[in-house]
């Protein structure tokens, strides 16, 4: 009895690996990631104290690469929907790509604000595009898997990037800045071909009697009627946009304006600053798939819960760090990038594979776009609103309210779990038992 319960409950586990296609996607999503490592966190510094441009420039410069999101996100995917999300995608990359070789060669103004446009643009077009693309390639109870995989395979990216930028960028020769950027470029180039590894169509069915759906984007179903409109009157869809701008908001855009800012007002050294980015990074490479078979099963919104709690915790941390001696307050600095990085990898299996699950097949590159506009907003309003109160040394109210926001959007996930049909509320739920099935032969229908 004993042995048959085992067997039952490993059939349930058993999962087939992905197929090629879809670590194809992956992989090249991650190689793009080196390339923007490589980048993004020096931009400002690039264009201040290599290519010479004021502060103030750089900075407004550099800020054109969320602004460009405006445009790219809600048209790469509606251009996702009507061309198929590959396509974009690798339309978004190769754009991105260009951009990157227009900032190797910045020489003024115009060309700084154009580079950075255009890279910006490439990424926010490639954002819904490679959403979409991947809940096509899997199946639908595998979402969560698919997007957290994305999740690490992208940081660990990142952190690749980040480390060989470290290794090779110096302010007093220009020419490894360059070289940094034309990197970036080829990065992008060389994602665009690994999007069509092991490239076909796979039968796909999200319940008995529907259709097979064509994964390509080709022959989509004609009837989109409404568009982003219909959408704007989703409700279920409104609730979940509005939990992901506000999370983004007090999380990811505060981690990454804020938590810097903080660190050094606490008089922690920028040596410390990068060990706990580096062990935020770690944290979420290492532990994402462990998170993710830990709480495969369970509700989407309790894993919110969780993740509210966690980085209302890191916050704490910070708020306690700020207060404290040097070494206590790198500890406690460090510690909360830690615990800031473990509730990453909840967001990471629930929210995009929610937007995929509840949006209808004919407008879910709509949706994604919709929902790559609400990372958009959040990265727009979480800084904006830190850096007015971090400017009148408003320190403790910034740190209180986020912890405030962060409950508020515990309230908001419980809140959710009410309108979620209960399939849908499930992280990647066990797959169903058939071995209890019965396997004499059904006679031919006369």
């Amino acid at each position: 009895m004993m042995e048959a319960r085992r067997q039952v409950a490993g059939n349930q586990n058993a999962r087939p690996p992905f197929p090629l296609q879809v670590w194809g996607v992956l992989g090249a999503d991650a190689l793009s990631a080196v390339g923007s490592g490589l980048t993004l966190p020096f931009l400002v510094v690039y264009l201040h104290s290599v290519r010479g441009l004021d502060l103030g420039t750089a900075g407004a410069a550099t800020a054109t690469l969320a602004l460009a999101g405006l445009v790219g996100n809600p048209l790469g995917g509606l251009w996702a929907d009507r061309y198929g999300p590959r396509a974009v995608l690798a339309l978004g990359w190769a754009t991105a790509g260009a951009g990157a070789l227009l900032l190797a060669t910045v020489s003024n103004e115009w060309q700084a604000f154009a580079g950075a446009s255009v890279t910006g643009l490439g990424a926010a077009l490639a954002w819904p595009a490679l959403d979409t693309l991947l809940a096509e390639v899997v199946p639908e109870g595998r979402r969560s898997s698919v997007f957290a995989l994305r999740h690490a395979t992208m940081n660990a990216g990142m952190a690749v990037g980040g480390l060989l930028a470290a290794v090779v960028a110096h302010v007093g020769r220009p020419s490894t800045f360059v070289s940094l950027y034309v990197l970036d470029a080829v990065s992008f180039f060389l994602a665009v071909p690994l999007l069509w590894v092991a490239r076909r169509r796979l039968p796909h069915t999200t319940g008995p009697g529907q259709q097979t759906i064509d994964l390509e984007g080709e022959g989509t179903i004609a009837d989109r009627a409404g568009g982003y409109r219909r959408i704007i009157r989703d409700g279920l869809f409104l609730r979940v946009w509005l939990l992901i701008a506000l999370l983004v908001a007090v999380g990811f855009a505060q981690f990454n304006a804020a938590f810097p800012t903080l660190a050094v007002s606490a008089h922690v050294s920028t040596a410390v600053v990068g060990l706990a980015f580096a062990a935020n990074t770690v944290t979420v490479t290492a532990s994402q798939l462990l998170v993710l078979r830990a709480t495969r099963g369970k509700r989407r919104t309790s894993a919110l819960v969780v993740l509210c709690a966690l980085w209302a915790c890191a916050w704490m941390l910070v708020l306690a760090g700020r207060d404290t001696g040097h070494n206590t307050g790198a500890v406690l600095f460090i510690l909360a990038a830690t615990v800031f990085g473990l509730g990453e990898t909840l967001f990471a299996p629930v929210l995009p594979a929610l937007v995929n699950d509840i949006a209808p097949r004919a407008l879910r590159g709509r949706y994604n776009g919709a929902s790559a506009f609400a990372y958009t907003a959040g990265y727009a309003i979480g800084p904006a609103a830190a850096g007015l109160l971090l400017q009148r040394g408003l320190d403790l109210l910034l740190l209180a309210g986020l912890v405030v926001a962060c409950a508020t959007a515990a309230v908001l996930a419980v809140k959710l779990r009410r309108r979620l049909p209960p399939t849908v509320d499930l992280i990647d739920p066990p797959a169903p038992d058939t071995s209890t099935e019965s396997t004499t032969p059904v006679p031919a229908h006369q």
